[in-house]
């Protein structure tokens, strides 16, 4: 059976498609974007803010979840240029400090909203 994730602590969903989506132990949780949930808008600031609010808005479902980012067991990062890659990096290691999840980061033309940045992730509770 699966159960639908859901926090207003993180943005609600822009489109037809559930924030988390849990089946028995294993939780994936769909692509989030800098978008503040309070204000309803992309954050100022660029990629480095942008990375930043993705990242509080997974621990914002992850809470939720009763755990952390110790759970996540693979991202996926999405980013408009790659040129931005160690600027997304260096936000990323701040937010994941150890035993890492496995990652893939790929480099797409266009996001929702105009985002620059969308990390989605797997995780194991």
């Amino acid at each position: 059976m699966k159960e639908i994730i859901s926090t207003k602590e993180a943005p609600s969903a822009v489109g037809p498609y559930s924030q988390a989506v849990k089946v028995g132990n294993t939780v994936y949780l769909s692509g989030q974007i800098g978008l503040d949930p309070a204000e309803g808008k992309i954050v100022e600031g660029g990629i480095a803010a942008q990375t930043r609010q993705c990242l509080r808005n997974i621990a914002a479902i992850l809470r939720n979840l009763g755990t952390d980012a110790g759970a996540v067991v693979k991202t996926t990062v999405f980013i408009t240029n790659i040129a931005d890659f160690a600027i997304v990096n260096k936000e990323y290691a701040e937010f994941f400090t150890h035993d890492c999840p496995a990652r893939s980061c790929v480099s797409v033309r266009d996001l929702p909203l105009g985002a620059l940045v969308e990390i989605e992730a797997i995780v194991v509770l």
